[in-house]
């Protein structure tokens, strides 16, 4: 049995799940994988599903009907890991974005004290692979902007590949988590910070996809850019005493 649950969402991914999936239980920590699929017409969840009788009681998938938004496929798996006894669990994309190589080194920061360990790209300079200069200054800049309102020391606020220790998806409410697109990554680390817990950033590479679409757009930028505003103004009002 693994105590480390890798979720990874995923819509029209049939280029590169077969390969992430194959990676991740390569590696030498054994992770299990939970895929979330949103109805992937391009037949994404049935190349899951012919994978399970190889890695079975490992590879998981629940089928959710149409795209229902980043955010709520990761609240989903994160309910999904909190109903189970995994004690490190982890958001990674599909696209090999995110290197399965660095999963080892997110959890062993948070083995080593952090509540919640960040694939940074910026901790260290910008280490960004592949991406048009254009959207290397939107996300850089993004993050600042992040910093000057929420006053959160986090260098790489909208990073989607972290790993939470279970205590911190105890704590957070879940249900009270507002954003579906790339807001939900800064919300969630804002929301972990408020409570108190220890958020570490990892340096990491982060290398572009080379197969498949990239589910970006102007309104996911968009709900980020005010959103974070409504987050701070929303914060104010709000208890962030722990229970658990």
């Amino acid at each position: 049995m693994s105590d480390s649950l890798v979720i990874i969402p995923t819509y029209n991914e049939k280029e590169n799940i077969e390969k992430i999936i194959r990676k991740v239980f390569s590696l030498t920590q054994p992770f299990h994988v939970l895929i979330i699929d949103d109805g992937s017409p391009d037949g994404t969840a049935d190349i899951v599903k012919s994978l399970q009788a190889e890695y079975s009681g490992h590879l998981f998938i629940e089928e959710r009907a149409g795209k229902q938004g980043l955010g709520t496929a990761y609240i989903y798996g994160f309910n999904w890991a909190k109903a189970r006894e995994y004690q490190y669990i982890f958001e990674m994309d599909a696209d090999f974005s995110h290197n399965p190589d660095d999963l080892s080194r997110l959890r062993e920061a948070c083995v080593n004290g952090a509540d919640l360990a960040i694939g940074s790209r910026y901790v260290k300079g910008v280490n960004v692979v592949n991406w048009p200069m254009g959207r290397v200054l939107m996300s850089y800049f993004a993050s600042m902007y992040v910093r000057l309102i929420t006053r959160i020391n986090i260098q790489d606020a909208t990073a989607g590949f972290k790993c939470y220790r279970r205590i911190v998806l105890q704590t957070i409410p879940l249900d009270k988590i507002k954003f579906v697109g790339y807001a939900f990554q800064i919300e969630m680390k804002f929301t972990a910070i408020k409570f108190g817990f220890n958020v570490v950033e990892v340096p990491i590479i982060f290398t572009d996809r080379t197969e498949g679409t990239s589910k970006m757009s102007t309104r996911i930028f968009r709900e980020a850019f005010l959103g974070v505003i409504q987050m701070k103004v929303s914060s104010w009002f709000r208890n962030y005493k722990r229970t658990v």
